[in-house]
């Protein structure tokens, strides 16, 4: 045999082995451990093929997971959001973006939720978040920052005008953290939310980088069960060290409140006299609807209530090894924009909603928590599915969506 071809022989044949080796040890990665009855494989090349089996071993805490999944979070592609920019035709934008279009029960049709959300950055986020809460039987008040970008606030025009109940608020704030301007700019939409045609039940304050961890129907069981006609504020009288805030002060910025109590808010003496004394505290949206909440004769009021009401899942930095045991992400302001290593301690809580995520920064937390909440809305449904309403078999990681 020429010494040459015996070369290229013995060559080929490690050439191939090696490919073998790699492809066995490298692109195939067991979220199980060897001696679960089910292994899952998935190619580090493909993260988009396998979404909901890596999004199952995540929310069970399986450490393999983690390692693929931030493996894929680094060649995430974000939604190409392209239609809402360039107005494509509203038929196509509610198909491809997946948002349900009829009411999934009689039940839902009959107990319309009336949302604030107030948004200044993350186009993405924004439509996740709408598309996870929206129902045509609710209405929808989007408060943008004053200060966000003309592109931004075009995008969101664009897609709101494909919607009869989703609408901007009439007047924008040029919002400062922890300001006045933050309470003014929820008020905003509630003098809207009075003024339209849909008969809500109760309204509820969203921001941009909250996600619900419950369908419509849960949310509107869980009100009418335990809370049915009374509002929702938790919080408490403040403790002495943060007294230098307001003097009367309570902590907590999140509702869910009755349309009665709203249109109280809107025109009681004492609750004007409360919002104009409120203009020079610090953060006053978390104590102004609690203190209201306890006025005796106020519609839907809770005077003796605590911090009763479960409606956010917040990891505070102050909390850990109390509440939680750290955040697996990252602290902005003591509050966790979760990570990954998050989700089974948010899937677990009894919290209507989540609070804080970044589509940018950790998108498979995100994305695991959107697929298991649109499964648990087609399910509870009691209409025909229709099949734009499901989100597609692959997810948006290594894939560029046609949105």
């Amino acid at each position: 045999m020429n010494p040459l071809h015996g070369k290229k022989s013995r060559f080929l044949v490690c050439a191939a082995v090696c490919m073998f080796i790699y492809t066995f040890i490298y692109l195939k990665v067991p979220l199980h451990d060897e001696s679960d009855e089910q292994k899952f494989r998935v190619k580090r090349a493909e993260c988009g093929f396998y979404p909901d089996e890596l999004c199952s071993a995540l929310f069970v805490g399986k450490p393999a997971a983690f390692k693929i999944g931030n493996f894929c979070q680094k060649s995430y592609q974000p939604k190409a959001l392209s239609c809402i920019h360039d107005s494509c035709s509203c038929s196509t934008v509610l198909k491809t973006l997946h948002f349900i279009t009829r009411p999934l029960s009689e039940e839902e049709g009959n107990f319309s939720l009336a949302y604030i959300i107030t948004i200044h950055k993350e186009l993405e986020m924004f439509v996740r978040l709408l598309r996870a809460i929206y129902m045509p039987q609710n209405i929808y008040c989007i408060h943008i920052d004053e200060k966000s970008p003309r592109s931004y606030k075009t995008a969101v025009q664009n897609l709101v005008n494909c919607f009869e109940n989703i609408f901007i608020s009439s007047k924008r704030e040029h919002v400062v953290y922890a300001g006045f301007s933050r309470l003014q700019a929820d008020i905003n939409c509630m003098r809207d939310l009075v003024n339209s045609k849909v008969q809500w039940n109760y309204v509820i304050n969203l921001c941009g980088q909250d996600y619900p961890l419950k369908t419509n129907k849960e949310i509107i069981q869980y009100i009418k069960s335990k809370w049915n006609g009374k509002n929702i504020t938790p919080g408490i009288v403040q403790p002495l060290h943060v007294k230098h805030r307001t003097e009367v002060s309570y902590r907590d910025a999140y509702y869910v409140l009755t349309k009665g109590f709203v249109e109280f808010t809107l025109s009681d003496a004492r609750a004007k006299a409360l919002l104009e004394w409120s203009r020079d505290t610090y953060s006053p949206d978390e104590h102004y609807w609690v203190t209201l909440n306890r006025l005796p004769d106020a519609p839907g009021a809770t005077p003796n209530a605590g911090w009763q009401g479960d409606l956010r899942a917040i990891k505070w930095k102050d909390q850990e090894g109390l509440s939680h045991k750290g955040c697996k992400g990252h602290y902005v302001r003591d509050i966790c924009i979760y990570g990954l290593g998050d989700l089974q301690w948010i899937i677990e809580s009894p919290h209507l909603f989540a609070n804080k995520f970044e589509a940018a920064r950790n998108p498979l937390a995100l994305e695991c928590l959107e697929r298991r909440l649109r499964l648990k809305v087609l399910r509870q449904a009691q209409v025909p599915i229709e099949q734009h309403w499901r989100l597609q078999e692959h997810s948006h990681f290594n894939m560029q969506l046609d949105v």
